[in-house]
């Protein structure tokens, strides 16, 4: 029994010490290099993440002194004089840089991922810039060159002098960002963008609407103007017509037919759009202002005669309330009849809204161009 007791424990006592090397005490930074970390939005929906121990100049000279030039002989690890080390760009545990999405570093194509980051200064000329498939190394005593994902050629810029290294995002574009390495009297700025921002928002939106956002049929609408946007037709269709009729979620109003008709007209398919829009025209929710701004559109694409006709149908159905005079004077001098496009933008002018200040100003303007045979559109 005694025996027992004691390998019990002895167990326990073990198991006790085997916590202890686990548990680790949250007690304060030791040395001058605090971790740090810095996170930037990249195209809307990618992110590029940067995680590097921070040291301090403290009166030491940064490149060339603290920082050797080039590639190193190390002397620990596997760094040797036939496989020198660049530095590790930050102090102590490998910094790195964690993309989202795939992206070109200066131009160059690099796949989303975590990578080991280092650099080998000069002290004159571009500096080499290494992301290294090895993340979790301390420092680069074990780089290795045949680990290297991508390397590029990087001119350092002169900078006011900087105690502490810091990686700050010092241009940010919608899908491109600068990131500038910051320490002593230089500034390395690496230019790093999307590398493909529109297929990265399509799956991201494709996503949605397969989740809690695709049970309402105004996101459909939403996707499918933006897949209209970037030129991905088929995907706007679609998505368009989910926005009508997927299950529970579609509905056939003017919202989401007049979507599916500017969609297919964008797409080249005027014909599809005509007949989509005749009907969207007759459904509540179709104002005479919707109906006005299709017909500017038609004017716009080039379709002259499909305008006159909308801007008749709206004038008869709403009774020659606002705009409806002014879209027949719209659609009369695209054709080049502007005796009658001026009769009716005279009779425009006379029932302006109350309260509306713009438009008196831009009928007088048309009305004398009209009156020099000027079309108005």
């Amino acid at each position: 029994m005694m025996i027992n007791t004691r390998k019990f424990l002895g167990a326990a006592i073990l198991n006790l010490l085997g916590l202890a090397v686990m548990a680790q005490l949250s007690t304060p930074p030791g040395g001058g290099s605090q971790r740090s970390m810095v996170r930037q939005h990249l195209g809307g929906v990618g992110t590029i993440e940067i995680n590097y121990s921070s040291p301090g100049a403290r009166g030491r000279t940064v490149y060339g002194g603290v920082v050797p030039y080039g590639f190193n002989n190390l002397g620990f690890g596997i760094s040797s004089a036939d496989n020198p080390s660049p530095w590790r760009a930050g102090a102590d545990e490998n910094t790195t840089f964690t993309f989202s999405h795939d992206v070109l570093i200066e131009g160059k194509e690099l796949s989303a991922g975590t990578y080991g980051f280092f650099v080998a200064p000069t002290a004159d000329g571009p500096w080499t810039v290494i992301f290294s498939k090895d993340n979790s190394h301390w420092g680069s005593f074990f780089y290795k060159e045949a680990n290297d994902a991508l390397r590029v050629m990087v001119a350092a810029e002169e900078e006011e002098f900087h105690e502490w290294l810091t990686y700050e995002f010092i241009d940010r574009q919608a899908n491109s960002a600068t990131v500038a390495l910051i320490w002593g009297d230089k500034n390395l700025p690496i230019k790093i963008a999307m590398a493909d921002p529109i297929g990265a928002h399509m799956t991201k939106i494709t996503e949605e609407l397969n989740n809690q956002a695709g049970f309402t049929y105004l996101n459909w609408v939403t996707a499918s103007r933006y897949a209209s946007g970037v030129g991905e037709n088929e995907m706007a269709i679609d998505w368009a017509e989910n926005a009508i009729s997927a299950p529970f979620v579609g509905q056939r109003n003017w919202t989401t037919l007049s979507n599916k008709g500017a969609v297919l007209t964008a797409a080249g398919k005027p014909d599809e759009a005509y007949s989509l829009m005749d009907e969207a025209i007759k459904l509540p929710g179709a104002t005479a202002g919707a109906i006005h701004q299709y017909g500017r559109q038609l004017i716009g694409s080039g379709d002259n005669a499909k305008a006159l006709e909308i801007f008749k149908y709206n004038h008869k159905t709403n009774k020659g309330a606002w705009p409806t005079n002014y879209g027949l004077a719209r659609g009369y001098s695209a054709s080049g009849d502007f005796k009658k496009a001026l009769k009716y933008l005279k009779l425009a002018k006379a029932n302006i809204p109350a309260g509306d200040t713009q438009n008196g100003p831009l009928i007088d303007q048309n009305i004398e161009k009209l009156e020099r045979g000027e079309d108005i559109n």
